[in-house]
């Protein structure tokens, strides 16, 4: 007996040191920009853009579904050349993978094989393996063979299919912010007009079958054994410069303080969920050619 008493307490270490890891969160980043915009309603800032008979509108949001036959997604009213956008997303669970699910800003019809797009994406999941959530950003690139991505990718600290979690962007003429519940995950900041997007997007949200390369390069894809794939969104917040406002709008920022930029609370919760929560630099890869990344070489 007195030589296993040890063992159980190293057991009982390890099952509390991964019970405290699965439910840690990342520090409160203090300052929290969410709660300085109004939600308003779907049908008030934004449209159908395709799926119309896979979307289902009520006072609270927006549900789209992706089944056999068809995807669908949505596009705002007004185009923005700064702002906060975000949403609520709920999830579905069990077996999605090779769906895309999205939150995104593009400037993809104004300008067909030439566009800047700005992504917030949740990658299908097989059974067993958690959502991955990726950020993207496309300068001047299109699918047409010279696409350079920008992927950071992220294993949330919660599951985003129990509730729904707010997810934005912040775009401002100095830095682009990825925030999820108002912490930030990312900031990519303007380093030079050839690596940032200075043109006016619009705001869209979508799901689609992304197959061909969503989860695990294309390996897992989607069955439809499973379908509908379903994402509900609500709680939308669009508030910034229009492509219309004058040149004295001001632009939106991440902080509170009135040049912009994150405070250092926000700085130190940002470092904790990339030390944490990171799979994916692209930055890191050294298979990636740096010519085409400039930014990641500054």
């Amino acid at each position: 007996m007195a030589s296993s008493f040890p063992s159980f307490l190293l057991i009982l270490f390890f099952l509390s040191s991964s019970i405290s890891m699965a439910t840690a969160r990342p520090p409160r980043p203090g300052y929290r920009p969410s709660y300085r915009f109004r939600s308003m309603a779907f049908y008030r800032g934004y449209r159908t853009l395709w799926g119309q008979s896979h979307q289902r509108v009520d006072r609270n949001g927006v549900t789209i579904w992706l089944d056999r036959t068809s995807g669908s997604g949505f596009k705002s009213v007004k185009p923005y050349r700064s702002g906060y956008f975000g949403t609520s997303i709920k999830l579905q669970s069990g077996y999605t993978a090779g769906v895309n699910t999205a939150f995104y800003l593009s400037n993809s019809e104004a300008h067909p094989g030439n566009h800047d797009e700005v992504d917030i994406e949740f990658l299908g999941k097989t059974f067993d393996e958690p959502y991955t959530l990726q950020t993207n950003v496309y300068i001047r690139g299109s699918g047409d063979g010279r696409i350079i991505g920008r992927e950071m990718k992220f294993h949330l600290w919660f599951d985003p299919t129990k509730n729904f979690h707010h997810y934005a962007i912040i775009w401002n003429p100095r830095e682009l912010i990825f925030l999820v519940d108002d912490v930030p995950i990312r900031r990519y900041p303007r380093k030079s007009a050839a690596t940032f997007p200075l043109r006016p997007m619009w705001v869209y949200g979508s799901i689609w079958d992304a197959s061909a390369w969503a989860t695990d390069d294309g390996k897992y894809k989607a069955d439809y054994r499973y379908q509908p794939f379903v994402a509900t969104y609500k709680n939308f917040k669009a508030n910034g410069c229009t492509a219309y406002a004058p040149r004295w709008c001001r632009a939106a920022t991440a902080s509170p303080y009135r040049n912009g930029g994150m405070t250092r609370q926000q700085y130190s919760a940002m470092r904790w969920v990339q030390r944490n929560h990171m799979v994916y630099n692209y930055c890191w890869d050294s298979s990636r050619d740096r010519s085409l990344t400039p930014e990641c070489r500054m």
